[in-house]
Order: C-alpha cells, then sequence, then structure tokens
C-alpha cells in the first residue's frame, strides 16, 4: 500500500513538503507560518494579562484559539464573517484550543492568557491539522519568552502536540490529504497527538463507504508516522 503513487505523486505513508518559518511576524510573542502542500497558515501567540472571568478565582491561566480564512485563502473568494465566524470556524478553534491545552500546565501562566491566532493564507487541505501543528510552534516561542521576561513561570509547558489528517481514497489508507484527496474521500480523520506519544484528538467519520478495523488500524499507524515526523520539524523550528 505504501508504494502506490498519489495524485501528487507521494506515495501513501508521505506528508506534503512541509516548511515552518518561526518568528514570521515580529510584533508577536511567538509566531510561524506553517506550509505544507498548498496549505499555508500564518500561526501567532500573545500572551496578555488577565484571564476570563469565570476562571479568577482559580488562580490558573488560561488559554484560547480564534481561527480564520482569508477571502483569497480558496479557489472562489471566502466572504469574511460579518459578525461571527462562521460555524465551520468556531469548530476549528475550539479544536486548536482544546489540543494545545493538553500540553499547558496553566498554574505557570500566573493571572495571564495566551491567545492564539491562525489565519489561513491559501487552503489545499488540512488546514486546522496544520494550524494545530503551527499553533504548537508560535506557543513554544511565546513562553519562551514570557519566562525570558518573567511574565510566567518555567515549566508552563508540559510538552508538545502536531496533528495531521490520514483517509481512505479509492479503497487505499493514506497519510495528509491534499484538497482533491480530502474532496472525493470515503473516510477522512484527523488526528493529533503529544511527543509522549498520547492521543489527545481522534475525529473520523466515513464519508461514503464505511471502515473496517483493519484501515482504522492503519490509519492510526500512518498518523502515528506522520506525527513524529511534524514533532521534529517543530523542535527544528524552534532552538
Amino acid at each position: 500500500m505504501a508504494k502506490s503513487k498519489r495524485i501528487d505523486g507521494r506515495r501513501a505513508n508521505e506528508l506534503r513538503p512541509v516548511t515552518i518559518t518561526p518568528g514570521f511576524v515580529g510584533t508577536a510573542d511567538g509566531s510561524c507560518l506553517i506550509e505544507m502542500g498548498g496549505t499555508r497558515v500564518i500561526c501567532t501567540a500573545c500572551i496578555e494579562p488577565g484571564v476570563p472571568r469565570w476562571r479568577e478565582s482559580a488562580g490558573l491561566g488560561w488559554l484560547t484559539a480564534e481561527y480564520g480564512m482569508l477571502p483569497a485563502s480558496t479557489s472562489q473568494r471566502k466572504r469574511r464573517p460579518a459578525i461571527k465566524p462562521d460555524g465551520r470556524g468556531v469548530e476549528i478553534q475550539r479544536l486548536i484550543g482544546r489540543v494545545l491545552r493538553s500540553v499547558v500546565n496553566f498554574e505557570k501562566l500566573a493571572d495571564n492568557t495566551i491567545y492564539l491566532d491562525c489565519d489561513v493564507l491559501e487552503a489545499d487541505g488540512g488546514t486546522r491539522t496544520a494550524a494545530i501543528t503551527g499553533a504548537q510552534v508560535a506557543l513554544a516561542m511565546a513562553v519562551r519568552k514570557g519566562v525570558t521576561a518573567g511574565r510566567i513561570t518555567r515549566g508552563a509547558l508540559a510538552g508538545a502536540v502536531a496533528a495531521v489528517s490520514v483517509g481512505v481514497v479509492d479503497g487505499k489508507v493514506i497519510l495528509d490529504l491534499c484538497y482533491e484527496e480530502d474532496s472525493r474521500a470515503d473516510v477522512d480523520m484527523n488526528i493529533a497527538m503529544t511527543n509522549r506519544g498520547r492521543f489527545v484528538e481522534l475525529q473520523g467519520s466515513s464519508e461514503g463507504v464505511p471502515f473496517d478495523d483493519e484501515q482504522l488500524a492503519e490509519m492510526i499507524r500512518l498518523g502515528k508516522r506522520g506525527i513524529k515526523q511534524l514533532l521534529r520539524l517543530q523542535k527544528e523550528a524552534i532552538q
């Protein structure tokens, strides 16, 4: 299965070319541009004093995320949300925040909130997983800056997390779907894992032909393989 060629020439178990450019936005506490094939996402992290009202008496910091797609990020112009993000955007930003919170020690953040912003420049599939992977880089850079400045305590990050898509297309399990593959996939799944090999999120569903145990096991295996590579690229980016 791994030897089968795909529309862009990749094997089933290959990621698209990945580039992470740290410090892409100089005014943020942490930032990067992550490029996975034709998908490009700017991720920034900003530390601001204060926490949500419901968090004030807990003695813990907070982390939240926002996600959006620029109007020209897709083949047809995407309208800007007039008042609030569309349903898909809300779902994705909740996912990003939930996943990144899994590696944060909130008692080390003091009375601060970290805001993660993920803005899609170009979308060619896997924008949510690219956003998670890039947001981890921005978060790590912001935490390091915050510790140096004495704004937060060392140990605020308990680890790292990355995410990737897997799926079943034409009966074959493949890693890191581009848009054309995603648009005709029988099964689409997103996997987020920590650098300790623990799952944070598994989002999968059949869009056509249901999948079996063997395909599920293969999707998880390929997802682990891809995430291991992404974690290594994250580490290289923030050194």
